[in-house]
């Protein structure tokens, strides 16, 4: 069983790898500096007086739906479909003369996703947003934290342009999906690879 279930995925290796489409990550324009650790990815730009960091881990990041769909239509010489990667992510912007660090929380709305007739419409939604003690790595519950689905509108698109304006807007978040994507292809062939030689050891 161990030696077809090797021969199975030294085929799919090869099959991934076929379809890979970036052979090195794709860069997020901007000026954002890239750091991977393992499923974590963080893109980190400073602009006048401030430091802007985007945090966002690949892990669980392709929607459900995807999948359960193709499985009964899909005929056997077809292409598998193409799975896209839209984790949440974590803006943080620090001001150098502040203590604390506005965070917000930024969603891909799954039913957004593919609209691309619709005017104006952001691709991403800031689901809350909070002030937490600059350097501190884990959240306070003890902060208030405003959650955006009883929020003024006028405020939302002000929050939505502050953000902007630190260049987090709908290219920087496609940039992120084509990245994201990228990053938990490789990261499933490596694990594949792995699962290979642990199945290999006798």
């Amino acid at each position: 069983g161990d030696k077809a279930f090797a021969q199975f995925l030294t085929d799919e290796i090869k099959e991934e790898k076929k379809i890979q489409k970036h052979k090195s990550l794709p860069k997020v324009s901007g000026g954002w500096e890239l750091e991977v650790h393992g499923t974590e990815a963080k893109l980190v730009r400073k602009i006048a007086g401030e430091k802007i960091t985007v945090t966002f881990n690949i892990n669980n990041s392709i929607p459900p739906s995807a999948e359960e769909d193709t499985q009964e239509q899909q005929k056997p010489d077809e292409q598998e479909p193409e799975l896209t990667s839209t984790p949440n992510f974590v803006v943080e912007v620090i001001k150098d003369d502040t203590k604390q660090t506005l965070v917000l929380d930024c969603h891909f709305p799954e039913d957004e996703i593919g609209h691309e007739g619709e005017e104006e419409s952001d691709i991403f939604t800031i689901r809350e947003v909070s002030f937490q003690p600059t350097g501190e790595a884990d959240w306070k519950d003890t902060n208030y934290t405003l959650n955006t689905d009883s929020l003024d509108w006028a405020l939302y698109d002000h929050l939505m342009d502050f953000l902007a304006d630190r260049g987090v807007d709908n290219t920087f978040a496609d940039e992120l999906i084509e990245l994201s994507t990228a990053l938990e292809h490789q990261e499933y062939i490596k694990f594949l690879e792995d699962l290979k030689s642990f199945v290999k050891c006798q």
